[in-house]
């Protein structure tokens, strides 16, 4: 998988009854009558389960445990999940067509639009990132093959990438270190919060896919970095942050934490010995410029 697949990880069955407490007898049972959740199938028939079906399936769980019947929590689930439409859609629905048939042309000249009429955060918040979440999507529903997640994870990439390096850095604002945790080798979030940072006048160093934490350490104090910024999107990465978080332990700076992994799991960080930024990039932006008393700090331009 690469960056839109891991909007989307999935589940068996098993582990979704270990993560949920619901028997995977029942949950067939709530997908033949009421349509939630809605698992898609491997080559072998098996069933596979998104984050959303586990989303679905807490939010029943909780509304149950309230007294409503299984039934009435399931059409709630559905309404409470219904998403919602970006008020830049039609160009959305352009980039992903673009995207996956795969047209860059289009796709480039679409993106251009769009910054000639949105600033850098609009462009990222409403149109990119709605974007990727539908190529995960129709990935998990097995409408497209991983091949054209990857092309099109790779184009966005390098889009990012290019608007990170226009926005260059700071000479005088405050240091920060970004990088992906051990093992963790989807860019596209940390590439989006460091581009979001660095146009709000942060001196960020971007050191990319699979750091090893004593690297990133050495590196933060030769830099004289007032923190870190870590990102983990997926379960494999935990393992090795784990095993090397010891070398973190004596940096003497904050350890901001952010990715899929932490959205859906957010009482890891203390464990890790982070702080949580949350889900949006723009919020989690702001939210570091304030633990780090950085009144000075401008917001981005358009």
């Amino acid at each position: 998988m690469t960056d839109a697949a891991t909007e989307s990880a999935l589940y068996t069955a098993s582990e979704v009854e270990a993560r949920t407490g619901v028997p995977a007898t029942t949950l067939r049972q709530w997908e033949r009558r009421y349509g939630l959740p809605n698992p898609r199938r491997n080559a072998s028939g098996y069933r596979l389960y998104g984050q959303h079906d586990l989303d679905c399936i807490q939010y029943i769980l909780q509304r149950v445990d309230e007294g409503v019947a299984v039934g009435r929590a399931a059409e709630l689930a559905r309404d409470h999940f219904a998403a919602p439409l970006s008020p830049h859609q039609t160009l959305v629905d352009d980039l992903t067509r673009a995207l996956l048939h795969p047209d860059h042309p289009q796709a480039v000249r679409l993106l251009d639009h769009a910054h000639s009429r949105l600033s850098v955060e609009e462009v990222l918040m409403g149109i990119i990132q709605p974007a990727l979440v539908q190529i995960g999507t129709r990935w998990e529903r097995g409408e497209i093959t991983i091949a054209h997640e990857h092309q099109a994870s790779a184009f966005l990439r390098a889009r990012i990438g290019q608007l990170l390096d226009m926005a260059g850095s700071s000479a005088f604002g405050p240091v920060l270190v970004a990088a992906c945790a051990p093992g963790e080798f989807h860019e596209l979030g940390l590439m989006v919060l460091s581009l979001v940072l660095r146009r709000r006048g942060l001196q960020v160093h971007y050191l990319g896919a699979n750091t090893p934490l004593a690297d990133l350490a050495m590196f933060a104090r030769q830099m004289g970095a007032r923190a870190v910024l870590v990102t983990l999107n997926t379960e494999e990465p935990l393992e090795a942050f784990r095993q090397q978080q010891r070398d973190l332990a004596g940096l003497n700076m904050p350890v901001f934490l952010g990715g899929l992994l932490m959205n859906r799991r957010p009482e890891l960080a203390p464990e890790l010995g982070g702080r949580y930024l949350g889900p949006n990039a723009v919020e989690a932006a702001e939210q570091l410029i304030r633990a780090l008393h950085l009144p000075g700090i401008q917001g981005g331009t358009a």
